[in-house]
């Protein structure tokens, strides 16, 4: 629970753990005394509110926040407009989250200790302009890519385990001739592998 500030102008650390739905914040002091924290909603209403949660504490050093190219972009997008400083956080090993249980609070609160010690300096992509652009290009025809092959891999495993005759009719097909013939490829039930075979390379 945030207790009650003592110096209006006091500088103060932000860690954030971020989440899909819900960000949790620890604010630290100068000297790493821990003073409150929070949970973020994660949506505009919700960093707004955060924002004002964190000057009750006084003068902002820094967000550390994890996730900045993830479930943490929104978030440090909008500090960043806000004119904060803000740090990428790694997020913590999973060897020690496997010994000590995952605990939001504490994830949050070490994401702060990074910054204050100076062992996280990094600052995140703005996210911003034409490289931003270029990237949401880049991931759909990567993904699109990466579907396709698969897609192809599938299709020639079905193909090997076909019956003979279907596979005699498909094997010697390029890529491009395998993939216009099967989808022609027709039957009338499902009474066979063969028929199965068919209906799959079709799909």
């Amino acid at each position: 629970m945030s207790s009650i500030p003592d110096s209006p102008r006091r500088r103060i650390v932000i860690g954030v753990d971020t989440h899909k739905y819900a960000h949790v914040a620890v604010a630290l002091d100068a000297l790493g005394a821990r003073l409150g924290d929070t949970v973020i909603t994660v949506n505009r209403a919700g960093y707004a509110e955060f924002e004002r949660w964190a000057h009750q504490w006084g003068e902002l050093i820094t967000f550390g926040v994890e996730g900045t190219g993830s479930y943490g972009a929104g978030l440090a997008s909008f500090l960043r407009r806000r004119g904060h400083r803000v740090v990428e956080v790694n997020r913590p090993d999973r060897r020690i989250r496997h010994l000590h249980g995952k605990d939001d609070p504490i994830d949050a609160e070490s994401a702060a200790r990074v910054v204050l010690s100076g062992v996280a300096t990094a600052i995140p992509k703005s996210a911003d302009g034409t490289v931003e652009m270029i990237r949401q290009v880049k991931i759909a025809k990567d993904t699109a890519v990466k579907s396709r092959s698969q897609a192809m891999i599938t299709r020639k495993t079905v193909i090997v385990n076909a019956p003979p005759a279907l596979r005699e009719e498909l094997e010697s097909l390029t890529d491009k001739k395998l993939i216009e013939r099967c989808a022609d490829l027709g039957n009338d039930g499902m009474t066979t592998p063969a028929d199965a075979a068919r209906y799959t390379l079709r799909s």
